[in-house]
């Protein structure tokens, strides 16, 4: 999600398919995680405030109680997972290395953007 407001490319082609012909869920972690566009992007507070607004549009799915345990190093994203999980996602699209190494958790497939612009360009 984050490369999608980062630069144009397939993230942004991916982010705006999503938007437009899918139900884009977004969980309560995604949105608390404005540090990132701040800390790793260097993106200047009017523009992350205009991410947020953008995201907050979006269905949005409360936290889950609980993190998923997944043994990946970013405990952050255990509580994602565990959001779209909660939030019977059908699929849980990211460039995350760690999350793609899991390829699926419980029925939810974790695909790449480019894997997800694939199955949709065949569709």
């Amino acid at each position: 999600m984050i490369a999608a407001f980062a630069a144009r490319g397939l993230c942004a082609d991916v982010f705006r398919l999503a938007a437009t012909e899918h139900s884009l869920l977004i969980g309560a972690p995604v949105l608390v995680e404005r540090r990132i566009l701040e800390t790793r992007l260097r993106m200047p507070a009017p523009a992350r405030n205009e991410v947020l607004r953008v995201l907050r549009r979006f269905v949005q799915v409360p936290a889950a109680k609980a993190p998923i345990p997944l043994g990946i190093n970013d405990p952050d994203d255990e509580w994602v997972v565990a959001c779209a999980i909660a939030a019977s996602a059908q699929v849980f699209v990211t460039g995350d290395k760690a999350l793609l190494g899991l390829r699926r958790v419980e029925d939810m497939p974790i695909i790449s953007p480019r894997e997800f612009w694939t199955q949709l360009s065949a569709a």
